[in-house]
């Protein structure tokens, strides 16, 4: 991958970053608490010092320990383990030993100072609870939204790790089918005609060599996969005489990259069932670039009289349609027509 990829994400992410990473945990706080001194510092009282700072600084410790209070114990107590009733009643209580401190402090205020006002009392104890309310919601906030970014992570890796796991399983299912195939192909040349069996088994090396190395990779130029289909249909003609296919390309595919071993099942499939010991068989292929989308097609003639066959064919189109759900989820139209003379594979694919 290419490291400058990972620029724009970082960019995107470093607020969330900030609020979840816990490299930035001390300066979350360090922040926090020169926000709220900065409040109270620029405040203004009706009482002198030394009264005045006492009251700043008490009240502003008392805000600040019940922030942490409820961060780093109600909410992780309670909240995360979804006991709802225990989260509110503790907050009961500390909302009556904020009602109790304010009492206290009002009483301290009219012991200590000269010239009381009940007026501005009044207005001082609604800002302390309010700013307590405050402080209470956003810390439960704060905690619960880093609880759903390190879940939601923690989802995203895992689903990823599904994904990988998934799509290897399955490659892996398509490959020893294909290989499988071809090697019959082989047995049989062998008795028949051995000079096209070795013309067959170098054209086998350079498929696995496709198999073994390009395929190992996420991603492949759509080319290499037309001439590994190429390989493949050409290794069918040798096989039989009275078969035909067509590979049609249109549009800008230089470039264009795709997961390798894509369509591979649709023309396997499609070679494996067209078979016709009586009339002549076809397979043609189509891609083509149009309006940004990749066009694929796959038509195969059908042989007049049905032939019942064991196997796994459809076992590898669930395959390769499962790989298209993770690859390309939302992004392709594929669909199947099952006529009475030809088998009609239509994809689409949104780049």
């Amino acid at each position: 991958m290419d490291p400058a990829s990972n620029v724009k994400p970082f960019n995107n992410d470093i607020i969330l970053r900030f609020i979840v990473d816990r490299k930035y945990r001390i300066l979350r706080h360090l922040i926090l608490i020169m926000l709220l001194g900065a409040v109270f510092y620029t405040s203004k009282t009706e009482f002198s010092d030394p009264l005045s700072t006492y009251l700043k600084v008490s009240t502003f410790s008392i805000l600040l320990s019940l922030f942490y209070i409820n961060m780093y114990w109600l909410v992780p107590k309670f909240l995360f383990k979804d006991s709802y009733l225990g989260y509110f009643f503790w907050n009961i209580v500390l909302s009556i030993l904020v009602v109790l401190v304010g009492i206290g402090v009002k009483h301290f205020v009219h012991t200590h100072s000269k010239q009381p006002s009940y007026q501005r009392d009044e207005s001082n104890l609604f800002v302390f609870y309010f700013l307590f309310t405050v402080l209470i919601g956003a810390s439960a906030a704060i905690k619960l939204f880093q609880r759903w970014i390190a879940d939601s992570q923690r989802i995203n890796e895992l689903e990823t790790a599904t994904i990988q796991s998934e799509l290897e399983n399955l490659k892996k299912q398509i490959n020893p089918h294909f290989l499988f195939n071809t090697l019959n192909n082989v047995n049989v040349l062998t008795k028949k005609d051995p000079e096209k069996a070795s013309q067959v088994l170098m054209k086998l090396s350079d498929l696995l060599r496709y198999q073994l190395y390009d395929s190992a990779r996420a991603k492949i130029f759509l080319t290499a996969d037309i001439h590994f289909l190429e390989d493949f249909l050409n290794l069918e003609k040798i096989r039989r005489d009275n078969f035909d296919f067509t590979i049609t390309r249109e549009g800008a595919l230089q470039g264009l990259e795709i997961p390798p071993l894509l369509f591979i099942t649709f023309v396997e499939n499609a070679v494996k069932h067209n078979i016709d010991a009586e009339e002549r068989s076809f397979v043609d292929v189509f891609f083509a670039i149009v309006d940004e989308e990749l066009h694929f097609s796959c038509i195969n003639s059908k042989p007049k009289i049905k032939v019942n066959r064991n196997g796994s064919g459809g076992l590898g189109l669930a395959n390769v349609k499962r790989r298209l759900e993770l690859i390309y989820p939302d992004s392709h139209d594929l669909r199947i027509t099952d006529n009475v003379e030809t088998f009609n594979v239509q994809l689409i694919i949104k780049k």
